[in-house]
């Protein structure tokens, strides 16, 4: 969240910025992340007719005129995400980012990022990624400051829902290792 809001403050996401959840499963997690940067959300309803497979069936919310920014848990093999970063192109968005805490990026994901409407795919380092990759569309952020900071703070007995801002540890420890 701190990345995106940093982008907004220079001015990336002049026309308005949407955060997409790529199901329902994930819209809550989608909607605190479009709370935390005073962005409007958007869900994404899918179906799957096969395993590892993903059916966009329609976007609820409005995308039109402004950047989509799809986010979710992880990356696997970036089916849905580029399907669902299709939809909302098509919907009338003017750029499509995405943003996951894991990029496991298996199989054809990464010709799948590549060959994708998505200007710009941000994960985490908690699985190896190569940074720049998908033709350069990858950016890898770090949890180093976060872990740290965690062990620090359980090895001194202090509070480790400080180093999230006052939210529940237990949702931020789901969240990284969802």
């Amino acid at each position: 969240a701190d990345h995106f809001t940093e982008r907004q403050f220079s001015g990336d996401f002049a026309e308005g910025l949407v955060v997409v959840s790529p199901d329902a499963g994930r819209a809550k997690l989608a909607n605190h992340f479009a709370e935390k940067l005073g962005a409007r959300l958007a869900v994404l309803a899918k179906q799957r007719p096969d395993h590892n497979e993903a059916e966009i069936t329609f976007l609820i919310g409005d995308v039109d005129g402004k950047a989509a920014l799809l986010i979710d848990d992880m990356i696997d093999t970036a089916g849905t995400l580029c399907a669902g970063a299709a939809v909302v192109k098509k919907a009338g968005a003017t750029k499509v980012l995405a943003a996951a805490t894991h990029g496991i990026l298996s199989g054809k994901a990464y010709d799948r990022l590549a060959e994708s409407v998505i200007e710009e795919i941000v994960v985490t380092d908690t699985i190896p990624v190569e940074d720049g990759s998908a033709g350069g569309k990858i950016q890898v952020l770090s949890v180093d400051r976060i872990l740290a900071d965690t062990i620090h703070n359980v090895f001194c007995d202090e509070s480790v829902s400080e180093i999230f801002a006052g939210e529940s540890a237990e949702i931020w420890t789901e969240r990284l290792t969802a």
